[in-house]
């Protein structure tokens, strides 16, 4: 009987329908009049005035090659060089994390070897910007200003993003000042591909475009997630795949900018690579991913906090590591003198030990910052030469064939003293050049492009 009767209301109501058609401008909307659309624009009011356009001017030194004619006259025979200073204008964005200090992160690449450095507010007004310091490994500068009545904005715990969160870039896109882009948290972790000597960036599908450099990618409550860095595209224009310097990291170097006036870089004292197939299946692990402990160097933080060759780090502070170069930004961005609690997998077991970071050797860099080729090796000052202190498994420089103790002492048959000169010598070159290595009591040939 219910059944019969709901198969007659139904039948009336279509009746109805039917006998009563609606006035032909008539619209069926999505919601009622009383009930608000969904719209990111408070959360954007509150999040926008935090983002500010940043411009720059000043001048870098060029180098040329020279016809072979013109070469006798510039500089010694064979350098076949000439440099010049050129001024330069550039654009990109900043976001204010703390409106009292008047303090603004950006890029490095934005700021780098500018003279004059300008920030305009949402609200029009215009300082003149202090830098503070900078990371150009993992591009990052903290600048500052004199203005009253700025507006800060809240850093979330990046840590706790997640692939599938919703992201919203804002910037300043081809001087294009407050857009505003939206998409999602593509990927985490992504490393290893050659844009900045230190990577752990957040991948995300919201359009980041040149002048986007610096601003502020945001969660849906307007919290600071990342600072947007980087494209993947053919021809430097979006095709949804952007990178920003995850929230926590960032504050991880500015703290050490604040507090020391420079970065602080921490060290573990291992080398290693990534846990792959073969390796799992070669040492029975029970996990695919992690970073492998192939060395652990003498009076390291490792050594001191226990770990062994043949131990997978598998996570850092409760967050899981999926490969070494995961690991090594991680612990070089953290600072000197901080404790990391790392979860080990050893014989089986997992446990966790607590290390303190010590810091990174004087002199010693990230061999990325030289050339993208180079990226995984580390490098110092040696007699009559670069050393190359470790090697990453896997990296762009273990794949070229480069070895930990090799010296760099030369670059297509010029001399290289030390990492002054090889950063000079690598410096806005194109095409192939030769490293000579010292192996041993050898001498060979690495080519990079």
């Amino acid at each position: 009987m219910n059944k019969k009767l709901s198969l007659l209301g139904a039948a009336v109501a279509a009746s109805l329908l039917l006998t009563t058609p609606p006035p032909a401008d008539a619209r069926i909307p999505l919601f009622s009049s009383e009930q608000e659309m969904p719209t990111l624009a408070p959360m954007l009011e509150q999040a926008t005035p935090a983002v500010v356009h940043i411009s720059v001017e000043g001048s870098r030194e060029v180098r040329q090659r020279l016809p072979e004619a013109f070469r006798y006259f510039f500089g010694q025979r064979g350098q076949g060089e000439y440099r010049e200073e050129r001024p330069f204008k550039g654009l990109g964005s900043g976001v204010v994390i703390d409106a009292d200090k008047g303090y603004i992160v950006t890029n490095n690449h934005v700021i780098q070897d500018a003279k004059d450095i300008e920030v305009r507010l949402k609200d029009g007004r215009t300082f003149k910007a202090k830098k503070l310091g900078a990371d150009p490994e993992s591009d990052i500068a903290l600048l500052q200003i004199e203005a009253k009545k700025l507006v800060q904005i809240p850093l979330a715990d990046s840590d706790k993003t997640r692939v599938g969160d919703f992201a919203i870039a804002i910037g300043n896109p081809f001087g294009l000042e407050q857009t505003v882009t939206s998409g999602i948290i593509s990927a985490l972790g992504r490393g290893g591909l050659g844009i900045e000597g230190l990577e752990d960036f957040i991948q995300t599908d919201a359009a980041i475009n040149s002048g986007n450099s610096g601003g502020a990618l945001v969660n849906l409550r307007g919290e600071l997630i990342g600072i947007n860095t980087a494209i993947l595209g053919p021809n430097g224009g979006n095709i949804g795949i952007g990178f920003a310097i995850p929230a926590n990291m960032m504050k991880n170097l500015v703290d050490q900018i604040i507090e020391h006036g420079e970065i602080r870089r921490g060290s573990l004292g291992i080398r290693g690579g990534d846990v792959n197939a073969e390796l799992t299946e070669a040492m029975n692990l029970s996990v695919s991913r992690g970073a492998f402990v192939n060395e652990v160097l003498p009076d390291s933080a490792a050594e001191k906090a226990g770990l062994k060759s043949g131990d997978v780090i598998v996570s850092m502070n409760g967050n899981r590591i999926s490969s070494f170069l995961e690991l090594r930004a991680k612990v070089g961005t953290l600072g000197a003198g901080r404790e990391a609690k790392l979860g080990i997998l050893r014989d089986g077991k997992e446990r966790t030990v607590t290390v303190k970071l010590q810091e990174l050797a004087s002199g010693q860099v990230a061999a990325n910052q030289m050339h993208p080729m180079l990226d995984g090796a580390e490098l110092s000052n040696a007699n009559g030469g670069v050393k190359i202190d470790a090697v990453a498994n896997n990296s762009p420089a273990a794949q070229i064939g480069l070895l930990a103790d090799d010296v760099i002492i030369g670059v297509n048959r010029q001399r290289i003293a030390n990492l002054a000169e090889l950063r000079k010598a690598l410096e806005n070159r194109s095409g192939v050049a030769a490293l000579n290595i010292q192996r041993g009591g050898t001498t060979l040939y690495v080519l990079i492009r």
